[in-house]
């Protein structure tokens, strides 16, 4: 068995949102405290809650999809969201989306059949040397799950 996912989608799913968000309670912070008689300027207070609007919707959008860990058993995949993991045969995959020109790179699974996790899967494919560049796994397994359905037909 091989781990097709990301081992980064911690950093992503977790560091990166405290970081963020962190950063933006510090910069409010000094704003406040550093204000004349604690009175902050409104622009300090203004652009941390559109930064933090913004920063959330691209993260539940981008990131927090993500399944934690995807794991390849042959003919079929291991999927894990916390402590919950799925099986899913690769005949169950109706269509393969693989978006490497994002950043993360995300690989969206649709299935025929839904699983407790929904009928979509996205999860953030191994991180490769050169950017920009198709994954060799990826492609791999865009080959097997369409041999996989036309094994099933």
């Amino acid at each position: 068995m091989e781990q097709i996912s990301s081992r980064s989608t911690f950093l992503y799913k977790r560091i990166f949102p405290v970081f963020w968000f962190g950063f933006l309670g510090v910069f409010v912070a000094v704003g406040l405290v550093g204000g004349s008689h604690g009175k902050a300027p409104a622009i300090f207070l203004l652009v941390p809650i559109i930064m933090a609007v913004f920063g959330f919707v691209l993260m539940k959008k981008l990131m927090w999809d993500l399944a934690d860990e995807v794991v390849d058993a042959g003919d079929r995949l291991i999927v894990r969201f916390g402590n919950e993991q799925e099986q899913i045969p690769l005949a169950n995959i109706i269509n393969l989306d693989y978006q490497y020109m994002t950043s993360p790179p995300r690989v969206t699974l649709t299935l025929r059949t839904p699983c407790r996790f929904g009928d979509k899967i996205v999860f953030c494919p191994p991180l490769r040397f050169v950017p920009l560049a198709r994954s060799a796994v990826i492609d791999g397994l865009i080959q097997r799950v369409d041999a996989a359905r036309q094994a099933a037909r």
